[in-house]
């Protein structure tokens, strides 16, 4: 009859291959250990560390008042209000959205080097232009859907 063959498997030393990997780790990632360290520095400049910090160190002080103004009837309307508007972004095109950015900063810049207010028959001739009356039209049935939810 054949006899087992005695089998100890050697003992693995995990904190050896820890050491192993943490000795091999600034040569490995180099790279990425500059960036981090670079990084850190700048969370360090900016005083962001200590920012983190005093929030880690007040962490039951800000969960506590969190959660007593999230429980006011405010609270609850903010963040509901919140929750709506991230809806609403998220429903808008981002390029129309640029579009609308980029429209609103030259009328802008038009309104502020205006010396003096237009005459209502220049309004008027701005009111008459086909992209016033574009946009007029979407504003009509923005405040009509408004009107709408009002009534609700």
């Amino acid at each position: 009859m054949a006899n087992p063959i005695p089998f100890k498997p050697a003992p693995v030393d995990p904190k050896h291959e820890l050491n192993r990997r943490l000795n091999a780790a600034p040569t490995e990632h180099a790279e990425a250990l500059l960036v981090a360290y670079d990084l850190l520095q700048s969370a360090h400049d900016q005083g962001l560390l200590d920012l983190v910090n005093g929030m880690v160190g007040k962490k039951d002080f800000i969960a506590e008042k969190i959660a007593f103004y999230a429980k006011q009837p405010e609270g609850i309307a903010a963040i509901r209000n919140l929750l709506n508007a991230v809806k609403l972004l998220t429903q808008l095109d981002p390029e129309t959205l640029e579009h609308l950015t980029r429209a609103v900063e030259s009328a802008a810049a038009e309104h502020k080097a205006e010396q003096k207010p237009p005459s209502l028959w220049q309004i008027a001739k701005r009111a008459t232009s086909e992209d016033s009356r574009r946009a007029m039209s979407f504003m009509t049935l923005v405040l009509g859907h408004i009107g709408k939810a009002l009534k609700a």
